[in-house]
């Protein structure tokens, strides 16, 4: 930058009493020139103007400022948001002459966390950098370290909380719970960032501030997903990826991929498939109105934009009516697979309980099948059932549902149906709590909640600590002492004849007709449902 252009800038700035300034690009070149009032300036919207991954947007900014106080707050956000080569202003004397120049680059990421690096006051006529060698090596070192996570395979997401209310334990406690779900939708967790405020800012979730240091965080970090635990309105789901240039998806998002990702069935698939396009329709139709009203909507506002919007919701809703229709014919056969088991009065125990409890492996526990476990969360989407035999000719059908989780929302209630309505014929819930999680009292609230907003709250539990084996010995048999339940281990086959006995004693009324000590082949036996 030479000294007769800042010259020239603070000349001006000067003679009109407001901020003036430039956006020029590597070639020196003026794209945009920029007029404020006395206090700020503000730039043009760029957000359509990408740029590259792991890259800069290959415009620095220089302006004025009529005091000469540096750079100010909003100088180094903007040059955050809008991830600029670099941020110059100028102070204005009294004379009209440029004062000292205040230089700021985005910083690489650093042990320090700064997210700025910035130069040593200077006279424009002294400002000694060669701002393309400066930004080059920076977009170097930017490049390494993406070439070096592309290497890994799996997307990196930065996972976003605000407390709204919460204490510091429950806010853990949640976010320990995304990073889960993060982890089960095969996404790499780079970073966790909270903002302590009572509640969502309307446009941004976070406040202005939070907003340009998560910028920062996703450009130092090369993000390429951003997470948030809260849900968010469709207007803060697009402010906020306009503004970081990421996809940005909130808890809800993640949920719904889970289960796509899971499902396996025809009716989990179409489940899967329904709860998502309830999700997507109210923020699909208001990005229609929104155009619409741009437009203007009506008399001399149709044409070939609006029937395009309508086109798509149209497709939108009937895709819905379709996937009803088919649930329903999916549900009538299941109803009438219910009759007939119902006939033959075979006794239900549906196994339920918080996500990853260790429903699945009880499951195959009990009836020593091959069900599918794994150490995810909702790795059962699709009811499973086997069937049991107990002594004295009896037998019992023994139901795997899908985990239940914190806060469900409505549009994913649906995809519980196939379980809900496995659960209606129960004769017994057997609510499955991880022992050794340090939250299991919201955890059996959380199901609680879910059984009661679906009615099923009036059922017979029997609750079932799992896990014991991980907590020092006769800790989970208190644990089960203090809530009147029965402690097991489903993977060291401890404590399952006591589940049984207790589930005769429930479902039957009396005594169990064997005594522990045999081995669980001796007095139950498996077969199909």
């Amino acid at each position: 930058m030479s000294n007769e252009f800042a010259r020239q800038l603070s000349e001006i700035s000067h003679d009109i009493r407001r901020q003036v300034g430039v956006l020029a690009d590597r070639r020196g070149d003026i794209q945009h020139v920029m007029v404020g009032d006395a206090r700020a300036i503000e730039l043009p919207d760029w957000g359509r103007i990408r740029a590259g991954r792991g890259r800069l947007r290959g415009l620095r900014c220089i302006h004025t400022h009529l005091a000469d106080e540096g750079l100010s707050r909003d100088d180094l956000t903007d040059l955050a948001v809008l991830r600029l080569d670099a941020m110059v202003s100028i102070g204005v004397l009294d004379d009209g002459l440029p004062g000292m120049a205040h230089t700021a680059f985005l910083a690489p990421a650093n042990e320090d966390g700064r997210a700025t690096e910035l130069l040593p006051p200077s006279h424009p006529a002294e400002l000694d950098i060669d701002f393309d060698v400066y930004i080059r090596d920076l977009e170097n070192e930017l490049a390494r370290a993406t070439g070096a996570h592309e290497v890994a395979g799996s997307e990196r997401a930065l996972l976003v909380s605000i407390s709204a209310g919460r204490d510091r334990e429950t806010l853990e406690a949640h976010l320990d719970e995304l990073k889960e779900l993060a982890r089960t939708a095969s996404v790499e967790v780079a970073g966790v960032i909270t903002q302590n405020r009572n509640k969502p800012d309307p446009k941004t979730v976070v406040g202005a501030g939070k907003l340009s240091d998560l910028v920062v965080h996703c450009f130092q970090q090369d993000i390429d997903l951003v997470i948030f635990d809260q849900d968010l309105e469709p207007g803060q789901a697009r402010n906020l990826s306009q503004r970081m240039e990421l996809r940005v998806i909130d808890r809800t998002q993640l949920i719904l991929d889970i289960f796509a990702q899971r499902a396996t069935t025809a009716d989990g698939k179409l489940q899967v498939e329904l709860a998502q396009l309830r999700y997507r329709m109210p923020r699909l139709a208001q990005r229609a109105d929104l155009s619409l009203s741009r437009l203007g909507a009506g008399i001399g506002g149709r044409g070939p934009g609006e029937s395009r919007l309508e086109n798509d919701r149209r497709k939108v809703r009937n895709r819905i009516t379709r996937l009803e229709k088919d649930l329903k014919r999916l549900a009538a056969q299941r109803q009438g697979r219910r009759q007939r088991r119902g006939r033959r009065e075979v006794p239900v125990l549906s196994i339920v309980g918080y996500t990853n409890a260790g429903k699945s492996t009880l499951l195959r526990a009990l009836t020593q099948s091959d069900v599918f476990v794994e150490n995810k969360l909702f790795a059962t989407l699709d009811p499973v059932s086997r069937r049991l035999r107990f002594p004295r000719d009896r037998e019992v059908i023994i139901t795997d549902t899908v985990g239940f989780i914190r806060d469900l929302p409505p549009d994913l209630m649906t995809a519980f149906r196939a379980t809900l309505e496995e659960m209606r014929d129960a004769s017994l819930l057997i609510h499955v709590v991880d022992a050794t999680a340090p939250d299991l009292e919201r955890r059996m609230s959380a199901v609680r909640d879910v059984l009661d907003n679906v009615e099923l709250n009036a059922k017979p539990e029997l609750l079932v600590f799992n896990q014991i084996d991980l907590l020092p010995e006769g800790e989970g048999a208190a644990v089960a002492e203090r809530y009147g339940g029965v402690a097991v281990s489903a993977l060291a086959g401890e404590g399952l004849f006591e589940l049984l006995h207790a589930a005769e004693s429930i479902l039957w009324g009396e005594e169990p007709a064997v005594e522990g000590g045999h081995s669980l082949t001796d007095d139950y036996s498996l077969s199909d449902a």
